[in-house]
Order: structure tokens, then C-alpha cells, then sequence
């Protein structure tokens, strides 16, 4: 269990770190390149979920916000059972990965908006504003900064569907929460398959890798 809190707490402090940064930092909308042309910090806000993507209206956000709460109870309780199991590491460690995103998210859902003053292309917000924050408490948005177009042109027109369209990959701008979620998932269903046997043993399945053997019934 050590482990899997030192990797939540890791990912917590350093997405909450670059966020409060990039919150009070930056104009709405700008952007810093990293990398040339296929690297930026560029400051935007969603209300919905990971990657930019919305879940429509007031009562929307709030629902979604509710829902992630729900699904990180959900999530925790099951990190802990995993390790009092003897779980295999990999397995608590995508977990961890997963839960410490998703709260990192719902930390700024919940509390941003009443921490924060709206930012904006011409203010830069202002942490804890005389006046009160930008949004209700569960209202929040979620901070994001990265955003690598790491390759912009046409689309052939021979393409199906998008053939001719103009397209940026990877257009979505995430933070460091949404990166742990994804790369939480991938490592969970990469460790779903069963470590090959030796001659004469079983397979042994990740989630009980580690665990300790019942103690042999006596006849």
C-alpha cells in the first residue's frame, strides 16, 4: 500500500503544482512552445471530461462531477482491496495511476471555481479573489496545458469519410491527471494476461500474483 500512495501523491502534487502554476501564469488561451512546433503549454479550462471533452450544461458538469466522486470511492475501495490481496505490483500500480488522475480532476471540478477568479485572453486569475471564484462548488474547470500537434496537413482524398479535411494529430490539450488515467488503463489491460506457465505449474493471473498460498488442507 506504500507504494501505490507514493505513486498517488506523486502524480497529485505534480498535476496540482503545474495547474496552480498555469492558473495564475497565464492569459486564457496562450500558449509557450516546449518544442519547437509540435510541443506547447497552451492554458485552456473544459467542464467536461478528459481531453476536452463536454458533458452539456450547468446540471451537466454537476452530475459528471458527482459521478467522478462516486467513481473514485469506487476505484479506491478497490486499490485497497488489491493490496490487502496480494495483488501483483503492476496491477497496483495502473490502479494507482488511474485513481490519483481522477481525483487530480475532481479536485479542480470541485474546488476551482470557488478558489480561483475567472481567467480570461486580458486577466490572469487570482487565487482565493475578494469578490469570490469564477464558479459554484462542483462547478469547477479542469485545467489543461499540453498540447502536441506532432503533425498538421491535408487528408488524402481517396481517405473515407475525412478525405480532404484538414487534421492535427494529436489535437486534444490534456494535463498530467488525464495522462496517468490513460496510462493507468493501457498497463491494466496489459497485465490482464496471464504470465505464461513453466512444464507441471498453472498460469499464475496478475491479480493474484504475490498473494500468500492457503495452507494445505491436512486429509
Amino acid at each position: 500500500m506504500k507504494r501505490a500512495l507514493a505513486v498517488i501523491l506523486s502524480v497529485l502534487l505534480a498535476d496540482q503544482a503545474l495547474k496552480v502554476w498555469v492558473k495564475l501564469t497565464f492569459l486564457y488561451d496562450t500558449a509557450i512552445p516546449l518544442f519547437g512546433n509540435h510541443a506547447f503549454l497552451h492554458f485552456i479550462e473544459n467542464r467536461g471530461m478528459a481531453f476536452g471533452l463536454e458533458f452539456g450544461g450547468e446540471w451537466g458538469k454537476l452530475l459528471l462531477t458527482l459521478l467522478r466522486i462516486v467513481a473514485v470511492a469506487g476505484i479506491g475501495y478497490a486499490l485497497v482491496k488489491m493490496t490487502r490481496t496480494g495483488a501483483s505490483r503492476m496491477l497496483v500500480f495502473s490502479v494507482a495511476l488511474i485513481f490519483a488522475g481522477a481525483l487530480g480532476n475532481i479536485i479542480d471540478s470541485t474546488f476551482y471555481g470557488v478558489l480561483f477568479s475567472e481567467s480570461t485572453p486580458f486577466r490572469r486569475a487570482i487565487f482565493l479573489p475578494p469578490g469570490g471564484g469564477y464558479a459554484p462548488l462542483l462547478h469547477g474547470a479542469v485545467v489543461d496545458m499540453f498540447y502536441f500537434p506532432l503533425w498538421e496537413g491535408r487528408l488524402p482524398e481517396w481517405m473515407p469519410f475525412w478525405g480532404g479535411e484538414h487534421m492535427v494529430f494529436f489535437r486534444p490539450v490534456f494535463n498530467i491527471a488525464d495522462a496517468a488515467i490513460t496510462v493507468g488503463v493501457a498497463l491494466f489491460i496489459l497485465v490482464q494476461r496471464p504470465h505464461p506457465a513453466t512444464p507441471g505449474e498453472q498460469a499464475v493471473s496478475p491479480v493474484t500474483e504475490g498473494a500468500v498460498p492457503p495452507a494445505a488442507e491436512t486429509p
